[in-house]
């Protein structure tokens, strides 16, 4: 049987990522708690808006109501990346060869290694940014759509279209794909092999009861997994046409009560999902069977995390009833 180690915390927690084997948890009103034998603290922003890890190196990428971007080590030290005054850094993003993205307003700017910064406008605002797997690329979630641009190049972006607002983005673990959650209860998709000139395919994933604000790959990409039902909803992306005409997988299946966070087990086919009333299932895709991680407890699960050995499983919830699940136990 699975073991928790419950941590409570004053306020609603954005995230929750492993560095190592150390959970760092992000709250909301600006510092990071780390479970590092015993609790520590990090002040980092004055008012957090948004936390994601940053793939290619062990920290954090964070930003805030002060205008900053910040980077988190391992060992809790915080540096400063770049400063907007007066602005509001809600969306992040952590791209290959040290690049950090961020964005305000109608405004996204890709911060390189060497500190030069390219800036990229878009008519709306900007909701949602990715970078490509391979290659510096971008991609800039906006209203009617996504812009890809290439950082390093001058050339015009490659505008996908599809009308309605897109909130956030994230490319297939190959590249393959491009996916948006939308502001409608609704994923808009679009196969990115087309020949220049030659139309985008579209996948239009819809159905969903409540908005989708937590999505996750499988290790391999072959599965993409959202909430926004009181279900897991898991989308085949194995086959070279991704989802089209394909029905997805509906896991953890509850009656009336909404899946709020997923998150994929790094070295398997192996699923956490986390509900509005705080409980956590785990359920394997091969043949549905769950596994009941956590009872259900105070608040909506915001974020989940796994170490990278999969043995420790973090989650953080919007009322700070937090913990850490031991599946090795």
């Amino acid at each position: 049987m699975p073991t928790v180690a419950p941590l409570d915390l004053d306020g609603h927690i954005l995230a929750v990522e492993f560095l190592g084997d150390v959970p760092f948890f992000a709250n909301a009103a600006g510092s990071f708690h780390r479970l590092e034998g015993g609790e520590k603290i990090s002040e980092a922003h004055q008012g957090m808006l948004t936390c994601i890890r940053d793939p290619y190196s062990e920290s954090l990428i964070s930003g805030g109501e002060d205008g900053k971007v910040l980077r988190t080590a391992a060992d809790g030290s915080v540096t400063e990346i770049a400063q907007v005054p007066r602005k509001w850094i809600n969306q992040v993003a952590a791209g290959p060869q040290g690049a950090v993205a961020y964005a305000h307003g109608k405004s996204a700017l890709v911060r390189l290694a060497d500190g030069t910064t390219r800036e990229f406008t878009e008519e709306r605002t900007v909701e949602g940014i990715a970078f490509a797997p391979k290659g510096l690329r971008i991609a800039l979630a906006r209203y009617n759509g996504v812009s890809l641009h290439w950082v390093g190049s001058v050339a015009k972006p490659v505008d996908l279209e599809w009308k309605g607002a897109h909130n956030a983005v994230t490319f297939s673990p190959d590249g393959q794909f491009l996916v948006t959650t939308m502001q409608e209860n609704a994923l808009h998709g679009w196969k990115l092999d087309a020949k220049p000139g030659s139309e985008t395919r579209h996948m239009r994933m819809t159905g969903y009861p409540a908005k989708v604000k937590s999505l996750s790959w499988s290790p391999k990409g072959k599965w993409l997994a959202s909430s926004g039902a009181p279900a897991a909803i898991v989308w085949p992306f194995q086959g070279k046409d991704g989802p089209m005409g394909k029905a997805p997988l509906e896991l953890g299946t509850r009656a009336n009560i909404m899946a709020t966070a997923v998150r994929f087990h790094p070295l398997e086919d192996i699923l956490a999902i986390g509900f509005i009333d705080g409980m956590i299932l785990a359920v394997r895709i091969a043949d549905s069977k769950e596994a009941l991680l956590r009872r259900p407890g105070k608040g909506a699960i915001t974020s989940m995390s796994w170490s990278k050995s999969g043995k420790l499983l973090a989650f953080a919830s919007e009322t700070g009833d937090c913990g850490v699940v031991d599946i090795s136990a």
